[in-house]
């Protein structure tokens, strides 16, 4: 799943760890879990953790298995809603001369 459109106008790994933890909103994941998901270092990860929790994108709790980390309600989008994937560079081509 990925994150609602209005919160993916950020830089690429940030873009990336939201899509991450919104996948599993429900569970949380771990610093670990994430550098599995997505393709960066520890640092530029810690980083992109850095900026999303200073605009409350993310929300981090201890558990009794470490810390977890959960994208915000607000960016996980509604089951219900349509999920609009962004059109590719032929397909509005092809929109906008109208073949």
């Amino acid at each position: 799943m990925r994150a609602r459109r209005e919160f993916r106008n950020r830089r690429d790994i940030e873009v990336a760890v939201l899509d991450a933890l919104v996948d599993r909103h429900d569970e949380g994941m771990t610093v670990f879990e994430l550098r599995a998901a997505v393709d960066a270092d520890i640092d530029t990860i810690e980083e992109a953790l850095s900026a999303l929790k200073d605009e409350g994108l993310i929300v981090v709790e201890e558990a009794d298995t470490g810390v977890l980390i959960h994208a915000d309600e607000r960016v996980v989008p509604d089951p219900s809603e349509a999920v609009e994937e962004d059109a590719s560079l032929f397909e509005r081509l092809r929109e906008r001369f109208g073949l």
